[in-house]
């Protein structure tokens, strides 16, 4: 997207680019300031588009129903208004005061000189829990997310996991696969019931009390066939060509919390401004933390406006915080 200066400015530097992120580079743009991007991910969208662009959404505003990945399609068009600069695949890892400005140094070694920094990092960077069965099958049909579903039309399917991720895959699969089988440990699960009664209307097998004890097949280079089940102390054996981990994620701030930043149980503590505990730095989006707080991406949104305003007033001392309606705007 950009090349990779060692130095650059702006007016607000953004470390995240999920939904959040994003919406805070568009209103950004409106505000009239510069604002450049981090984010450690690829690619634009953040958990989104990491872990499930084919999601539908149901409690953005304005969209009764929309998938993850239009959603983000639209969010960063809607950026694009602002012509952020966008440094992805790097992770910011200090922070240094100046007397009216923040530098945020990144670990390929560019340093961004900023006059204010918001955080949207979500969860921070997110790695997945390992399945114990399946080292060495990673990307030869072990795979811990579901970026798109074309893939698996066809196939025998195993998901492995009781959240939320995992039955919104075997719903959503279930059309296209040969089989869907969900296997979870325990005999209670931590999706929503809603959609949990969804999979249970559908051909899906669901075994409870169970778990993956070993993956087949690889012979002479080939892929996976079967996985072998280990049902409340009985083995069973069902056909599998894709087998999907969905254990959850280990979040982790990384850098960030030797920023000297305020942080309670992994989030980031702000004021009803936004603003964390440093100078010219905000926070918005899951990663915050008041009282009250509800995580939610339609909440993000508010929030980043609310930030943006906020800092506004540090990037431009003769700004007003809140700035009129965009539909003013001629």
């Amino acid at each position: 997207m950009t090349s990779q200066p060692s130095r650059a400015e702006t007016d607000l530097l953004i470390v995240g680019a999920g939904p959040t992120g994003l919406f805070a580079a568009y209103y950004a743009g409106f505000r009239g300031f510069r604002v450049a991007v981090v984010d450690s991910l690829p690619e634009l969208g953040g958990q989104i588009t990491a872990m499930y662009p084919e999601k539908a959404i149901f409690d953005v505003a304005g969209f009764p129903n929309v998938k993850g990945r239009d959603l983000v399609d639209g969010l960063v068009e809607q950026a694009g208004t602002a012509k952020p600069e966008y440094f992805l695949d790097r992770t910011a890892t200090s922070l240094r005061h100046d007397a009216d400005s923040v530098t945020i140094g990144l670990d390929d070694g560019t340093e961004i000189r900023a006059k204010a920094v918001l955080i949207t990092a979500g969860i921070g960077k997110f790695s997945p829990r390992p399945l114990p069965a399946g080292d060495g099958w990673l990307g030869k049909g072990l795979e811990f997310f579901v970026p798109s579903f074309a893939p698996y039309a066809g196939k025998d399917v195993v998901i492995v996991g009781g959240g939320d991720s995992a039955f919104d895959w075997a719903l959503h699969l279930e059309p296209l696969a040969a089989s869907v089988t969900l296997v979870h440990r325990r005999d209670k699960f931590r999706a929503h019931q809603r959609t949990v009664e969804q999979v249970q209307a559908t051909s899906v097998e669901i075994l409870t009390r169970a778990q993956v004890t070993a993956l087949n097949g690889g012979a002479n280079g080939g892929g996976l066939e079967t996985v072998d089940i280990d049902v409340d102390g009985e083995v069973v054996t069902r056909p599998c060509q894709a087998l999907v981990a969905a254990l959850g994620f280990v979040a982790d701030l990384g850098p960030l919390q030797e920023w000297g930043i305020e942080v309670e149980k992994r989030h980031v503590v702000v004021d009803s401004a936004m603003r964390t505990n440093l100078e010219r730095v905000f926070a918005a989006g899951d990663i915050t933390e008041y009282p009250g707080k509800v995580r939610l991406i339609a909440v993000g949104f508010g929030e980043a406006a609310t930030a943006v305003n906020n800092a506004a007033v540090a990037i431009d001392p003769s700004a007003h915080v809140f700035p009129g309606h965009s539909s003013d705007v001629p």
